[in-house]
């Protein structure tokens, strides 16, 4: 367990108006902090006041983009509960990402403890009002000073979180999608699956150029063949094809969402069957032709799910049901954040509460 200091701000902010949060614009007041150094291991874990970094321009972060980050929520329930959701999933992720990038692992049970301290720390912060979230961002970078491609020998494991707003404040409104054929999100061996921030800067090009032909999000497809689809934007996606749930294999390239495999998990509850392998783009319009594309959605920690109304690919537009969310969609964003804000009994196990401790 860790010895965790906490120095508590003198200057506490004002509470944002909780009726125009946006998303990851406003702070809480204190952040989580702790070093990594080469033969001492991680150490001097410690909450303080929320504040910058001061790094040498040398820093290794900012040349070789050694860090990675993960993303989950607290919510707050009716009767002032303040629990979290799956943390232990996004604590094991945490650690795959950071095998793949070579930064030393949090320890599972460290990585809960910190953000349930935070939490427990900043419990004001978390929004009161439906739909809105406390989104906590954990994220790990290298701090040696130095040029040279290796690994750091120091790093910096620090948790921000910031008070957003319902995702659909005004009601979810299903999406167009432009299936990109030219750029790729990810290739064999490479990163797909971990969060590091350079897949997304990766993805920034197409996804303004979808968004300038009036499409909301991009999706990828494979990075050898160009023909399979894997994400769409930064979620993952499934199809519901003539009865049955289609969604890309977390095999290296897709990320293995928390979401998502929450998603499949009742999907399955509720007798669907699921399959996770590789899905032609061709064969998805194909669907869609034959009037059996009856549901498509993505699947992430902010929305939940992201209804989709209509995929374009090579000029062909694919449209699903009526451009409003589907039944199966609807239910599990129903299901999911019912358990989330405590609406409905948890029947999985998925549920942590935070303990008033600080």
């Amino acid at each position: 367990m860790l010895d965790i200091k906490i120095t508590r701000t003198t200057a506490p902010k004002a509470k944002p108006d909780e009726s125009n949060l946006g998303f990851g614009k406003k702070f809480t007041d204190h952040m989580f902090v702790m070093d990594y150094t080469e033969g001492e291991g991680w150490h001097d874990a410690r909450i303080v006041p929320y504040g910058p970094f001061e790094l040498d321009p040398a820093t290794v972060v900012f040349h070789y983009a050694q860090e990675i980050f993960e993303g989950m929520k607290a919510y707050r329930t009716a009767d002032d509960t303040v629990q979290l959701f799956r943390p232990d999933c996004n604590a094991k992720r945490f650690q795959d990402s950071a095998d793949r990038l070579c930064i030393p692992k949090i320890p599972v049970e460290d990585y809960i403890q910190a953000v349930e301290t935070l939490v427990d720390v900043d419990r004001d912060w978390v929004p009161h009002s439906d739909g809105a979230s406390l989104y906590i961002r954990p994220f790990i970078f290298a701090n040696d000073v130095g040029l040279g491609v290796h690994a750091s020998k120091h790093y910096i494991f620090c948790i921000i979180c910031a008070p957003s707003g319902a995702y659909y404040a005004e009601g979810i409104n299903p999406v167009r999608i432009y299936v990109e054929d030219e750029y790729i999100r990810a290739a064999p061996g490479l990163t797909g699956f971990t969060k590091c921030g350079g897949n997304y800067a990766a993805s920034i090009k197409a996804g303004e150029l979808a968004e300038e032909q009036g499409y909301a999000q991009v999706l990828w497809l494979d990075g050898v063949e160009k023909k399979y689809v894997e994400e769409v934007g930064s979620m993952n996606i499934m199809f519901k094809i003539d009865g049955k749930v289609y969604t890309a294999a977390t095999v290296g390239t897709v990320l293995p969402g928390v979401t998502r495999r929450s998603c499949i998990e009742l999907l399955k509850d509720w007798g669907y069957e699921v399959v996770e392998g590789k899905i032609a783009i061709a064969d998805i319009m194909a669907a869609a032709r034959e009037g059996k594309l009856e549901e498509v959605f993505g699947t992430g920690t902010a929305a939940v799910v992201s209804p989709v109304k209509e995929l374009v690919w090579k000029g062909e537009h694919a449209y699903i049901g009526d451009g409003k969310i589907g039944p199966v969609t609807q239910k599990l964003y129903d299901t999911m954040t019912g358990m989330q804000w405590g609406k409905i009994p948890d029947t999985k196990g998925w549920i942590v509460p935070v303990e008033k401790k600080n």
